[in-house]
């Protein structure tokens, strides 16, 4: 099949692509030698950068697959460190696979001793998305023997580093924050329980892990491990497509994600919620979200991609219930965060612009029950979606039509003029 575009009268055929599925795409890479025109698509909105096997989203029906599997199951079925093996080699892997992983992961969760020198380098006060851009970027600088990307073995290594180390890089950043001493990992945990231990856990006594919090914080990392083009993994395969290393790039990501526009929208949607304070504010709130002239917007509806519900939030709506009923907490912000629900589902307006809750709704809410301060989840949402970047940079790595990077653009600016001399300006 071909598409045919005219330009001044003369036309000429591209081909077009299927994909298993989702829509065609028109291969435009011709396009300049054969019209002397580039496309114009801001913000790349309409635009296939890559091929990938990883991640599909059908927005419209509000549908996201990991290699092919639902969200909803992964995410009450599966675990972490699972759904980061699917994401990195396409398959959910049998019970000796999984095992010989776990194993890889769980060796390399321990960070160079001279990090936590590195650590005291940051003021106290230090966001921990700045500290772990500078950690992360700077694990090139220790581990000499994963940096070359042309060999396929340093490059699992790389990865699996990567995966483990990221949990005890975003501990130490809290732990650095908050003044406490670093604790060393602990092997026998899970990966997610590990991560706890290292957060909360503190030297003189031991800490006992709620299976309640574990399970809830282990499906926030699966939610957030992938979400295939936006802004931080493009990021991340737009510096690996020059060759970067892969803990540059993965340092690319983190700084990318960093943005209140991307990582930082839960925190966002919280402050959001505890700014409407209880139920009874909503309709003021609501009333305000509708007036054009009002600045204030609701956080944690509606998305750029999905004009549906988000699929992974029906999952942490009920996760947060569970985690507030066992850790006894009665939070108006989760009361408010129903209500707010209920009423956004059923208001004409809403429904009209496809304004529906999405991810960050509830992830917040958990997070805060858990005990992570807001500076943390953006660090945490990087320590998932570390998962991603990397099948998605092993991927670029592997594929043989990948070029270095080179967007094009439309110039509005002066056209040719000549240097005046300073002494002759007017």
């Amino acid at each position: 099949m071909t598409a045919t575009i005219s330009v001044n009268g003369s036309s000429a055929d591209y081909p077009v692509h299927a994909g298993s599925v989702g829509p065609e795409v028109i291969d435009i890479r011709k396009l300049y030698g054969n019209t002397g025109r580039f496309t114009y698509d801001p913000g790349f909105t309409s635009t296939a950068s890559c091929e990938s096997k990883i991640t599909y989203i059908d927005g419209d029906q509000g549908v996201l697959l990991h290699r092919g599997y639902p969200i909803e199951q992964l995410a009450e079925q599966s675990s972490f460190l699972e759904v980061a093996y699917l994401l990195l080699n396409g398959d959910l892997p049998n019970q000796q696979e999984h095992d010989e992983f776990k194993y890889l992961i769980t060796r390399h969760t321990m960070v160079h001793e001279q990090l936590a020198t590195f650590y005291r380098g940051f003021r106290r006060d230090a966001h921990p998305m700045a500290i772990m851009c500078g950690v992360v970027g700077a694990l090139s600088a220790f581990y000499h023997d994963s940096t070359d990307i042309h060999d396929p073995k340093q490059r699992t290594i790389a990865c699996h580093r990567l995966i483990a180390k990221m949990p005890t890089i975003a501990a130490m950043a809290y732990k650095y924050s908050v003044g406490q001493p670093f604790l060393y990992p602990d092997n026998s945990l899970s990966y997610t329980g590990n991560f706890l231990r290292m957060t909360f856990g503190v030297p003189a006594e031991p800490y006992v892990i709620n299976p309640v919090v574990e399970d809830a914080l282990d499906k926030i990392f699966i939610l957030h491990a992938d979400h295939e083009q936006n802004a931080s993994t493009s990021t991340v395969r737009l510096a690996g497509s020059s060759g970067a290393n892969p803990f540059a790039c993965i340092a690319a990501g983190i700084a990318c994600l960093w943005g209140p526009a991307h990582g930082g929208a839960n925190e966002a949607a919280l402050e959001m919620l505890r700014e409407i304070g209880r139920p009874e504010r909503i309709p003021e709130y609501v009333a305000r979200a509708k007036n054009k002239d009002d600045p204030f917007r609701l956080m944690g509806f509606g998305h750029r991609v999905y004009k549906n519900y988000d699929p992974r939030a029906k999952v942490l709506g009920a996760a947060a219930t569970k985690v507030l009923d066992t850790l006894g907490i009665s939070d108006p912000v989760l009361d408010t965060a129903r209500e707010l629900e209920r009423v956004a589902l059923s208001d004409d307006y809403f429904i009209e612009k496809k304004l529906y809750p999405n991810v960050d709704f509830y992830s917040g809410i958990i997070l805060s029950a858990i005990g992570f301060p807001t500076s943390m989840f953006t660090a945490l949402f990087a320590l998932a979606r570390t998962t991603g970047w990397i099948a998605q940079w092993t991927e670029m790595m592997e594929d043989q039509d990948q070029k270095i990077g080179r967007p094009r653009q439309l110039y509005t600016g002066h056209g040719p003029r000549d240097y005046v001399p300073l002494a002759q300006r007017g």
